[in-house]
Formats: structure tokens, sequence, C-alpha cells
């Protein structure tokens, strides 16, 4: 199991890692960053379908998500 953690505050909220992720866990968040994007974000709940394949973190081109083992 993987666990993904983003930088919401930077998030612009382009959907290219909700695009590639192969199990489609992570979605929009609700609320509205400081930059007043819906930020990408991973529910407690999905998290444990995460495989650590790391394709949203290469594909984002702000560098805010970090995936760990």
């Amino acid at each position: 199991m993987g666990k993904v953690t983003f930088r919401e505050d930077r998030c612009k909220g382009c959907g290219l890692c909700i695009e590639v992720c192969p199990v489609k866990i992570i979605s929009f968040a609700e609320k509205l960053n400081t930059k007043g994007y819906h930020p990408a974000t991973v529910t407690e709940e999905k998290m444990v379908k995460c495989i650590a394949c790391a394709s949203c973190a290469r594909i984002c081109p702000d560098v805010v998500i970090k995936v760990e083992k």
C-alpha cells in the first residue's frame, strides 16, 4: 500500500493526476485552496487502494504530489 500526499495550497486543479491514476482514487476536493481552485486529493478510505505507482507525481506540472511506499 502506498501513501499519496498533495500540497493542496499549490494545486491548480488541472486534473492530470486524476486521469492517469490506474486505480482511480484521486478526485477533486470540495473545498477551494488559497488560489481559488478545487485541489486534487485522495480520501483516507481510498488510500488503501493506492499501488504507489507514482504516475500522478510524474505527470503533475506543479510538483505538488508526493508518493511513498
